[in-house]
Order: C-alpha cells, then sequence, then structure tokens
C-alpha cells in the first residue's frame, strides 16, 4: 500500500538582503579623498627632494672642499716614494758579496723604468681596471660585493690601487668603513694631482714584499739578485704574488708555496692580455728561482751578533742605508753547517731536542762563521754562540795551565794526581773528583792536561793563584764574570763560545789577546766616506810566546792522546780540549789548526742532562767534520808550539828510594801541605 502525504513545498534560493550585498562590495575611494592623497604624497617628496638636494650640494660643496684641500697640500710624488721610519743594513762577506740584509731595504724604481712585466702583472692582480677609472671602481666595488654574497664570505676586495696607495699613506691604522669614507676625497685628490704612472710608482716603491724588503726593487734584489727592470715574467708574478700575504708567500720561507702563488698571477696575465698562451706556458715550465745569496740564507747568527756588537745608531736604529764589510766566510759558514747536520742526522737519535753552536775564527780573532744553533737561519733567533751563558768545565782549564806556565812550571813540571782537600772559608772543605774516580800518581802536567785529571788542574790553580788566572782570562777576552773559588779550575764560571774560542784563537796568536772581531768597515749605501773601520782590538800580549809555545803543544797532546782522539785530521796537526760539566748538561771541544780555530758546543736550552754524551765525543766529532771541510784545498800549517826537553832525571837517588818506600805518606803530605800554606 502506497504511502500517503502532504506534498513537498519546492524549495527556492534565499535571496540576499541590500544591506549584505552592500557590505560585500568593493569601497570606492572619493575624489576628494583621491585628491587629499596626491597632495600628501606631493609634499613628502617635495620635502625629501627639497632635503635631499641640499644634502647633495652640502655633500659636494664638502668633498670638493676636501678634495681641494688634500689636492692642494699632497707633497710632490717623489716625496712619497719612501717611507721607512728607519734604515737598512746591508751585510758583506769578506769577499764583498751580500750574505744577509737587516731593517727595510728600499732602493727607488719607477713605473717607466721597472719591467713592463712586473708593471702588468701588479695591475693583473690588483686592479685590472687602474688605467680606465677615476681612482674608485663602482663595477669592481659591485663586482665584488657579488663575489662575496655568493661566497658568503670575503673573498675579492673592491679597492682600487689609487685606493690602496690612499690607504698606505694615510690610513694605515683607521678602521676598515671610516678608512673608506674618509679617504674618498684623498682618492679623488691623487687622481687630480698625480698622473697614473705617479701613483703606480709609489705603490711600487711603498708595498712591503717581505724578508725586510719594501719596495720592488728591494725585493727584486733581495730574491733574485737583480733590478726589479730586469724580471722575467716568472719573477714578476712571483713578486706581484707578494702583494696578498708577504710572510706566507714570501720564497725564501717557502719557494713551492711562492712558485704556486705565482702561477696563479701568470694565469691572471694571460688572461688578461698581458702574456701569449705560449708565454704563459714558458713562465709556468721555468718558474722563479731563488738567487744563490737568498737561497743559502746564510749568516742568520752572524748577522744578529754583528747588528747588536755594533754601534745601535748604525745598526738597530739607523735612520740612514748602512753597509757593513765584514770577516764573514761564506764557505766556512756552509761547512759549519753542513757538519752539525750530518752528525745530527746520523748520530743523534731522532727526534733529539739538543742544540749545538759553532763558531769559526782566524787566530787574529775574525769570526768566519758562526752557528747559533739547530734551524736557526732567520733572523733574530735565539745565538747560543753569542749569548748563551754555559759552564765550560774542563774546556776552561787551559787558561788554568797558562797561567801556570806563566808563574814558572813548565810542559813537564810533575804533580800528583792523588786526593786533595781545600779549606774554602765559609763553606768548608772541598774535595774535587776526577771524571772516573781513580787517581793516578805522579805525571807530567803535559799528562794531566791530555787526561783532563781535575785534581792536578786545582792544585796548578791554587800555586799560580785564582788572582792570576782570573787576569789573564780577561786580558784573553774573557768578559763575563769568573769565580774566586778554589773550583775555578774546573771551569764553573759561565762563559760564551764565542768568549773562549776568542781565549784560544789567543794561545793560537803566540799569546796575544785575539779578541772577537768582525766588522771590517762601515759606510751609507752608495758613499765612498768611510764612517766607521774595523772593530779589531789591539793584540797586546797575555802570556810568553815560549809559555804559550809550550801549552800549544800541551794541547797538540790532548788531541794526539788524550781525551780529544777523536778530533783527530788525517792531514793536519790539532790542538784542542774537551769539555763536560756536572751531569754533563754541557759539552765542549774547543780547538785549532795552524789556520783556524774553531768551537764547538752542545747542550739542552733547558739544562737537561745529555745522555751518553761527552766533550771527548758528539762535540769532538762536530769539530773533526767541521775541521775537514773548512781545510779543504788548504796546505797543512804546522803548529806554533814549541816541544820541552825532557825532565832531567832526580838528582838525589836516597831521596827517591824514601819516595818509593812511603808514597803515601811522604809525597801526598808534603805536597799537601805546600798546597795549603799557598797564598791565592
Amino acid at each position: 500500500m502506497a504511502k500517503t502525504g502532504k506534498p513537498r513545498r519546492k524549495t527556492t534560493p534565499r535571496k540576499k538582503s541590500r544591506k549584505s550585498v552592500r557590505r560585500a562590495a568593493p569601497k570606492r575611494i572619493g575624489l576628494v579623498e583621491r585628491v587629499l592623497r596626491f597632495l600628501l604624497v606631493t609634499i613628502v617628496f617635495r620635502i625629501l627632494w627639497w632635503f635631499g638636494i641640499r644634502i647633495a650640494v652640502l655633500t659636494a660643496l664638502i668633498l670638493g672642499a676636501t678634495t681641494f684641500y688634500y689636492y692642494a697640500t699632497l707633497p710632490p710624488m717623489e716625496a712619497l716614494l719612501d717611507g721607512r721610519d728607519q734604515g737598512s743594513v746591508t751585510l758583506l762577506d769578506r769577499n764583498n758579496r751580500t750574505f744577509a740584509w737587516r731593517g727595510a731595504q728600499y732602493v727607488t724604481t719607477r713605473t717607466e723604468t721597472a719591467s713592463p712585466h712586473l708593471v702588468n702583472a701588479v695591475i693583473a692582480t690588483e686592479d685590472k681596471r687602474f688605467f680606465k677609472h677615476f681612482g674608485l671602481d663602482p663595477k669592481g666595488i659591485a663586482r665584488a660585493m657579488v663575489s662575496n654574497l655568493q661566497a658568503g664570505r670575503v673573498v675579492q676586495g673592491g679597492s682600487t690601487l689609487t685606493q690602496q696607495v690612499a690607504k698606505i699613506l694615510f690610513f694605515s691604522n683607521t678602521r676598515s668603513l671610516e678608512r673608506h669614507i674618509k679617504q674618498i676625497p684623498i682618492v679623488l685628490a691623487m687622481e687630480a694631482r698625480y698622473s697614473k704612472n705617479d701613483i703606480l710608482s709609489i705603490y711600487l716603491n711603498r708595498a712591503y714584499l717581505g724578508a725586510g724588503a719594501q719596495g720592488f726593487e728591494a725585493a727584486a734584489q733581495r730574491y733574485f739578485g737583480k733590478s726589479a727592470r730586469d724580471v722575467s715574467p716568472a719573477e714578476a708574478a712571483m713578486l706581484a704574488g707578494l702583494l696578498k700575504a708577504p710572510s706566507r708567500y714570501a720564497p725564501t720561507r717557502d719557494i713551492g708555496v711562492a712558485q704556486g702563488r705565482a702561477g696563479v698571477i701568470i694565469g691572471l696575465m694571460a688572461e688578461q692580455g698581458y702574456l701569449t698562451r705560449v708565454e704563459a706556458e714558458i713562465a709556468r715550465a721555468n718558474p722563479a728561482q731563488l738567487s744563490q745569496a737568498a737561497a743559502a740564507r746564510a749568516g742568520g747568527a752572524f748577522a744578529d751578533w754583528m747588528m747588536s756588537a755594533g754601534p745601535s745608531f748604525l745598526t738597530k736604529s739607523t735612520t740612514e742605508d748602512v753597509v757593513i764589510a765584514t770577516t764573514f766566510d761564506t764557505r766556512i759558514q756552509r761547512a759549519a753547517e753542513t757538519a752539525l747536520k750530518q752528525v745530527f742526522e746520523t748520530k743523534v737519535r731522532k727526534g733529539s731536542k739538543a742544540q749545538a753552536a759553532i763558531v769559526v775564527m782566524s787566530p787574529d780573532g775574525a769570526v768566519r762563521a758562526m752557528v747559533g744553533g739547530r734551524d736557526t737561519n732567520g733572523a733574530g733567533q735565539f745565538n747560543r754562540a753569542a749569548q748563551a751563558l754555559r759552564q765550560p768545565g774542563s774546556a776552561f782549564k787551559p787558561l788554568v795551565y797558562a797561567a801556570g806556565l806563566q808563574s814558572g812550571l813548565s810542559p813537564t813540571s810533575v804533580f800528583q794526581d792523588a786526593p786533595v782537600t781545600i779549606n774554602v772559608p765559609g763553606s768548608g772543605p772541598w774535595s774535587p773528583k776526577n771524571y772516573d774516580r781513580e787517581h793516578r800518581g805522579p805525571m807530567t802536567l803535559t799528562e794531566a792536561l791530555s787526561k783532563s785529571i781535575n785534581t792536578i788542574a786545582v792544585q796548578v790553580s791554587e800555586r799560580a793563584g785564582r788572582t792570576r788566572i782570573r787576569a789573564l782570562a780577561q786580558d784573553f777576552g774573557i768578559k763575563s764574570p769568573i769565580t774566586n773559588s778554589p773550583s775555578l779550575a774546573l771551569g764553573v764560571s759561565e762563559v760564551t763560545l764565542l768568549e773562549l774560542t776568542g781565549a784560544y784563537a789567543g794561545i793560537l796568536n803566540g799569546g796575544r789577546r785575539s779578541a772577537p772581531y768582525g766588522l771590517v768597515e762601515l759606510r751609507l749605501k752608495g758613499e765612498n766616506a768611510l764612517l766607521m773601520g774595523s772593530d779589531r782590538q789591539t793584540p797586546i800580549r797575555v802570556m810568553d810566546e815560549r809559555a804559550a809555545g809550550h801549552l800549544v803543544y800541551m794541547l797538540s797532546e790532548v788531541v794526539a792522546q788524550g781525551t780529544g782522539f777523536r778530533a783527530q785530521l788525517p792531514d793536519r796537526p790539532a790542538a784542542g780540549k774537551t769539555g763536560t760539566t756536572q751531569a754533563a748538561r754541557d759539552a765542549w771541544f774547543i780547538g785549532f789548526t795552524g789556520n783556524y780555530v774553531t768551537g764547538v758546543w752542545m747542550g739542552y736550552d733547558d739544562n737537561t742532562p745529555l745522555t751518553g754524551v761527552t766533550g771527548s765525543g758528539l762535540p769532538a766529532e762536530i769539530w773533526r767534520e767541521t775541521m775537514l771541510r773548512v781545510h779543504e784545498g788548504l796546505p797543512a800549517a804546522p803548529l806554533p808550539m814549541i816541544i820541552p826537553q825532557p825532565a832531567a832525571p832526580p838528582a838525589a837517588p836516597a831521596q827517591t828510594a824514601r819516595r818509593t818506600q812511603k808514597p803515601d805518606e811522604g809525597i801526598l803530605n808534603r805536597l799537601l801541605d805546600g798546597i795549603f800554606g799557598l797564598s791565592n
């Protein structure tokens, strides 16, 4: 049965009210409101324009005034080329060849006279639009900003060469933003005042290029031994590459890194049309090499010694460019450095921090070479040869024996190697011991020195008198304080290697003082007038020639059959003395031939004891290796020694027999009584 019901009412969409339609309609802006908005925008624009035009005019007036001021006050270009506060020192060796530089080296160069390759390399590296802009380069600034934003860091600068010159001249200590604002009028003034070549000339002379070289002329001579007008494309690229980081890319620090940087510059020169593809390939295939003097970097310690030994107003604080001729010998320096390197590479454990120093001089005291330590080629390093005060140990004994010979003893004088005790006022009894703690009985002074017997050295010291020894050491050139205690005979007073080597030179020089010296003459660069002559001291006589000849003989026996046997040379006689301090903190060997005197010290800077090293070991071997190289090609020269006559036999046999019967009570007691009764 079908459902029935009321039919459904047909629904129709409900119409929105007019009110709701009116609310949804977009709001119309009336004419009045439009007019008001237009007037407001116009007023604001005119106000901004009014202020803007006046600010612009005021800025232009200020910029123009400051630019004119700088234009009027800028000095002539020539006055801006050399901006150093101090002068430089050039050091020449004994053959008048440059071996070292100190201070800011400077030689004038001009854009017109410099090598075109150098000018092109600088422009390609620093400012390729230099000849096209007016000192400020908006394109370059925009390009740098884009590159830096893309990289997320500063990878490119937008400063022009003119801006860099302004920074060097006026804003070296100014913050970057402040500098960029302040330098605008100066840059414009410079562009108006100077030609482009003038601005580039200032830059070529004022740029610092590492290793103490200011300007490209000084750098070319420093690194390549030639003028900036003669550099090749490869050399020009290496010099220009220094502008980014002079210390990092200095070829004297790492030639490989410098050549790599130069390769980048060569690429820029080729991209900008300064080099053809073939020229660029040739330049890369033949990279720049250091000059012989620059590559050697010889004489760093010697040069530092000269700078400290000379008058400061002509060395460290000089306002002039000074040339110093010296006694330095490059060949001998290389010999010493090579010998030291070989011994450490072949006979010292790898990684050892032990240090060593070497001094080589002529018998008159002329210093020929100086090694201040291992790996110390640079300037300003600690110079262990001239600055380190260390105990010389038995290496001081020749001065004790020299005083003994002067007091009447001879090389054949007999002393007893036996226990000795000396009462030191304020300290009590002191008993020196031999290195091996043994005693050998009677022996001559020659034997005692040869075997480095401590007990006999003390006896000689007490007999000759400590006052005599101290005075003699000072006369021989020892400037360091010397103790007045009995232990001075064993070398407990600190000295420098240079001082003690000079004293040995005096012994070789016939007993005449041979104070170490290095200065031959000093002149201003480019002038012939002599400002200072040699600093060699007058060779006064310290000990008589016969005593000196006897001492040379005694020292030759040390090498021939004593503690210095490892220092023997195959083709010439040699003499010298070993030295080892307590706990082996210092080891020495100082000796000479008829031609040269050489001193060697070995130890740790912090006084750590050496392990298994005495003066008769590694120092003697370093000395030997050095002298072998130093004497290559030189004829053997005799030693100025006087061989003593053999000692006469005892005149009283009965006395001799009595001594034999009572060795412990007779000789020793009388000897000690005699020692204690002597004056110091």
